[in-house]
């Protein structure tokens, strides 16, 4: 049946006749096209509201919902569940069309968004990622600083790095900074010999060089100074899958690889950051809504080319950051002395949950995504995500739970006096994560910051950047709003490709009642630009870390790294010794 023919039926008293079964149960078919699924959305509270039925399933017919905003799931939507009829795909991109051959190149003018220019640091040519335009295909060969001025905000590379892009317009620099890296849009470029000063612009900048932790390196000898690449800069596009995006003059620049034909190609250009947001409220969550069998692709992250990006951790951007001296006026009871002070900000989600009760994604596909694909935030209890794929994220594949508010000084206990606010009772299992944190090496594979009584159960975590399950928040070991969380029967291997200080499975702050158990962790990278080429751990319980209990976890061998841990930590049987009926069952089932 036609979808607007139906949804005319749907807000007609004959769709009480036809299409609502004697369980109360009512069903719709959508099919793509601009807003179906919103429209339907709206036909089903009208239903509710109108007692014609009290669950709702809407069949979302095969095809490509292209989206022009977020879909927003409201308290309205209560016992709905969204289910794929078949390959289902909802897409925040547009397809890039009317290529023309200039050279080796190929260009196409990029159309306009929503009345707007449309601009994005994603591409997809026929489902596979392009590369935006670098210095650099392989990241071994990255060049390194020289050294650094924060008072100036400057750093001094090898002349040679940048003399590519030194008229470049909006160039960008890619920074290694330990367990983070920077993005940072590059100002100007002075030439000094051999050496050259590039400075970059603000807010990065300024939180950049203010910023104690992560730092820059700069080490005797050089040897393990901070590597860095370059990128957006139309003089870079020189290797076949490589792109830049003009946004003067809106025109797109692709080096097609052997046996493409863009009069053919498929070049999706993600325009939306969001495909879909579940936002209740405290008082009115929404409730009992179920995702099924969906595909969530082609969205981006913007933030870098706005304002840059210079993250704490876990991809956690600072809005402020600074260094308190002397380190004796701020003390902390059974903490380190507190010298670092940081405010941060959340990374874009392509799916958001607020204020939910019972909002579960089951058997959907998140792929193709700009910065992290599914996300937990505030005001949410008793939700899962299970048996979902995520393969090609940019940052982190599944986060879970405030890092404090934009107001709350990140190192500081958090323990809100609405304990409602703290994500509780999130089931994460038996999801599968392949290639997360593409773009923002930073991220995780799974990501909980302050949560109660999660659960993190027979995942598998492959091909990321840094650490694959990071757990707590905080760096300190008073009583806080963490409690009661299981990481068991994890699978987490190829870990660590560009970052360290790092661990298959890494803990942060005050947690009692906290099991970490029966998973195994194997294959860790070995990038030879990181900053201590040694300091990389299976398991690894950082500052303040307390209450845990790590047992009967698999490892190689017993690399663990127990850092500024508090109190009633037990570890046993860690490494390889542990049973292979463990081994066995780690991993989704």
């Amino acid at each position: 049946m036609d979808a607007r023919r139906l949804l005319t039926i749907v807000s007609s008293w004959l769709f009480a006749l036809c299409g609502v079964q004697a369980s109360g149960e009512f069903y719709m078919e959508v099919e793509p096209g601009e807003f179906t699924i919103e429209q339907a959305l709206q036909q089903a509270r009208l239903l509710v509201m109108q007692h014609y039925g009290d669950w709702g399933v809407l069949q979302l017919k095969p095809g490509v919902y292209r989206l022009s905003q977020p879909i927003v799931v409201r308290p309205e939507d209560k016992y709905i569940t969204l289910k794929a009829n078949g390959d289902v795909t909802i897409s925040g991109s547009v397809l890039i069309k009317g290529w023309r051959r200039q050279g080796k190149l190929w260009v196409a003018d990029v159309p306009e968004f929503n009345g707007r220019p449309l601009e994005f640091r994603q591409l997809w040519v026929n489902g596979r990622k392009a590369v935006r335009a670098r210095d650099v295909s392989d990241f071994e060969q990255m060049q390194k600083i020289r050294s650094m001025d924060k008072a100036k905000e400057t750093l001094y590379v090898p002349a040679a790095a940048v003399k590519a892009i030194a008229n470049e317009k909006h160039a960008e620099m890619v920074l290694h900074e330990m367990w983070c890296v920077a993005n940072l849009r590059i100002k100007s470029i002075r030439m000094m010999g051999d050496s050259a000063a590039v400075t970059f612009h603000n807010p990065e900048s300024h939180v950049h060089f203010m910023h104690p932790w992560p730092s820059p390196m700069v080490t005797p000898g050089g040897k393990h100074n901070s590597a860095f690449y370059l990128t957006n800069a139309r003089s870079l596009l020189d290797e076949p899958g490589e792109w830049f995006l003009d946004t003067d003059a809106h025109r797109l620049y692709y080096y097609p690889r052997p046996g493409e034909d863009m009069r053919t190609a498929e070049v999706e250009a993600p325009a939306l950051e969001t495909l879909l947001r579940v936002e209740g409220t405290p008082d009115r969550p929404v409730s009992h809504v179920t995702f099924e069998g969906i595909r969530f692709a082609h969205t981006t992250w913007m933030r870098p080319s706005l304002k840059g990006h210079a993250p704490l951790q876990a991809g956690m951007f600072m809005t402020e950051a600074y260094k308190i001296a002397p380190k004796k006026l701020i003390r902390r009871n059974g903490d380190h002395k507190l010298d670092n002070q940081g405010w941060v900000g959340r990374p874009e989600a392509a799916v958001s949950v607020n204020g939910a009760n019972y909002v579960h994604f089951k058997n959907c596909r998140f792929e193709h995504l700009g910065s992290t694909a599914l996300d937990y935030h505030l005001f949410v209890k008793d939700c899962s995500v299970e048996g979902c794929h995520f393969e090609d994220i940019g940052g982190t594949a599944i986060l879970a739970g405030s890092f404090g508010s934009e107001a709350h000084e990140a190192h500081l206990p958090y323990d809100p006096a609405d304990r409602r606010e703290t994500c509780t009772d999130l089931t994460i299992a038996n999801n599968r994560i392949h290639d997360a944190t593409n773009e923002d090496w930073g991220c995780v594979g799974i990501g909980a910051g302050y949560v109660r009584g999660i659960r993190i159960e027979n995942n598998e975590i492959s091909d990321v950047s840094y650490t694959g399950i990071s757990m707590g928040w905080g760096w300190n070991q008073q009583p806080c709003a963490m409690a009661d969380n299981h990481v068991r029967r994890n699978f987490i291997h190829h870990y660590a490709r560009h970052m360290y200080d790092t661990a298959g499975i890494y803990t942060l702050g005050c947690q009692p009642h906290t099991f970490i158990e029966e998973n195994v962790v194997d294959s860790i990278y070995t990038p030879s630009y990181v900053h201590d080429p040694e300091h990389w751990f299976y398991l690894y319980t950082d500052e303040g870390s307390s209450g845990i209990t790590v047992r009967n976890n698999w490892t190689p061998s017993e690399k663990f790294l127990k850092n500024a841990n508090g109190l009633g930590n037990t570890w046993e049987n860690n490494g390889p010794q542990v049973s292979d009926s463990i081994r066995a069952a780690a991993g989704p089932k």
